[in-house]
């Protein structure tokens, strides 16, 4: 066989390759081909983060491949709550649930690809909830009306991504500064001095069952609270200018956790544990939602230049660890992503009270939203890092 032929039937193969975000991706358009409720289930679907989270993985793909598969599907999810008014079906604006805030990104992107304007006015609502949350003496948002004057950091990933995207949209470019408060206030309270890490959950008022009665946080370090927030961090850097003078307050947020995060990556499987610091403890486990969002987290950090590229090893040895320990194949070929811890939370209820062993009493899911959709992105990013390295 002539070299060129070789050398053009190889390539084929492995251009023919699928990512593994793309084979992830046909397993969660396999399980939800109309709306994200299994299929089969009673249960009608609800606006909730847990959808957004899915689709912003889904909507990455679009971007990155082109296909506009992932856009229509991402269409016709959306679709399903919002109507020609913009109005959102189960959403109710005076819940003042930051996690209702999420999913709305994906309203902005399909307003830009489609221009119509009822994904603004949707969007239009929920920047009103913004405006309208309740906060703290600090400046912070409640994490919902219903627990007063807490702030958890998954609600800086709620709420802040979205709220920096529709500000560089929209306007006004001063509410930067408030978003730059959130993230600010957020490690004032909740990063210990000592480990770097952040606690899951900051309640000012120091009410809580949970809290403590000097500091008024939650007493353990939950990977996928910090995953949030690290997440969030990154995501709101992509949207401000260069020269934006709170800019740097975040670049150096971001580089004090990345030390922190990565001094806790497991050495032997490469990923982290769902008690941040306790590694092979009692009940303790390697857990997949949090993983991935330190993997894509830090694989997004070093091809923007965020932090120092070394830290691309923690990257590639993070991604290995996501592959040999969540993912599997079912006897049709189609990837599972498993090990999900199913929630964590703080308060509501009395077994929710932020301790080592709450954290470790909830099940674990597979293809869980809240995993499946930081690991395709993770496995885009690290696809980025991969070709930038075979280009050098």
């Amino acid at each position: 066989m002539p070299l060129a032929l070789f050398v053009l039937l190889v390539g084929n193969q492995v251009h023919a390759q699928k990512s593994d975000a793309v084979k992830m991706a046909t397993t969660m358009l396999w399980l939800y081909p109309d709306s994200m409720v299994t299929k089969g289930s009673a249960r009608p679907a609800n606006w909730n983060y847990e959808i957004g989270v899915t689709m912003m993985g889904i909507w990455g793909l679009w971007e990155h491949t082109g296909d506009s598969t992932y856009a229509k599907y991402t269409k016709k999810i959306i679709d399903h709550f919002v109507d020609a008014d913009g109005n959102i079906r189960t959403y109710d604006l005076t819940d003042y649930n930051c996690d209702q805030i999420l999913t709305g990104r994906l309203l902005l992107r399909l307003y830009d690809r489609y221009g119509d304007s009822k994904y603004k006015k949707a969007a239009d609502l929920l920047r009103k909830q913004i405006d309208w949350q309740p906060r703290n003496r600090s400046g912070g948002f409640w994490h919902k009306l219903k627990y007063p004057a807490q702030m958890w950091l998954d609600g800086l990933y709620m709420v802040q991504p979205f709220y920096a995207e529709y500000t560089k949209r929209f306007g006004p470019l001063d509410a930067y500064n408030d978003i730059i408060h959130e993230f600010v206030l957020m490690e004032e309270k909740a990063r210990d001095p000592m480990t770097g890490l952040f606690y899951h959950g900051w309640d000012e008022s120091r009410q809580q069952f949970w809290a403590n009665k000097h500091t008024g946080l939650s007493s353990t370090f939950w990977s996928r609270a910090m995953g949030w927030y690290h997440v969030a961090l990154v995501e709101v850097l992509d949207q401000l200018e260069v020269g934006h003078p709170g800019r740097g307050k975040l670049l150096d947020i971001l580089n004090r956790l990345t030390v922190a995060i990565t001094r806790e990556q497991d050495k032997v499987s490469g990923v982290w544990w769902q008690v941040t610091d306790k590694p092979n403890a009692e009940m303790n486990y390697l857990e997949s939602s949090s993983s991935a969002m330190f993997v894509y987290a830090l694989a997004h950090s070093v091809n923007k230049g965020y932090i120092d590229s070394g830290y691309a090893a923690n990257v590639k040895k993070g991604y290995a660890g996501l592959l040999n320990a969540f993912v599997s194949e079912d006897s049709a070929g189609r990837m599972h992503y498993t090990k999900a811890v199913a929630v964590g939370g703080l308060g509501g209820t009395a077994n929710r009270d932020g301790s080592y062993r709450y954290y470790l009493s909830e099940p674990l899911r597979t293809d869980d939203f809240k995993a499946v959709g930081p690991f395709m992105l993770a496995a885009l990013e690290v696809e980025k890092i991969n070709t930038n390295a075979r280009n050098q």
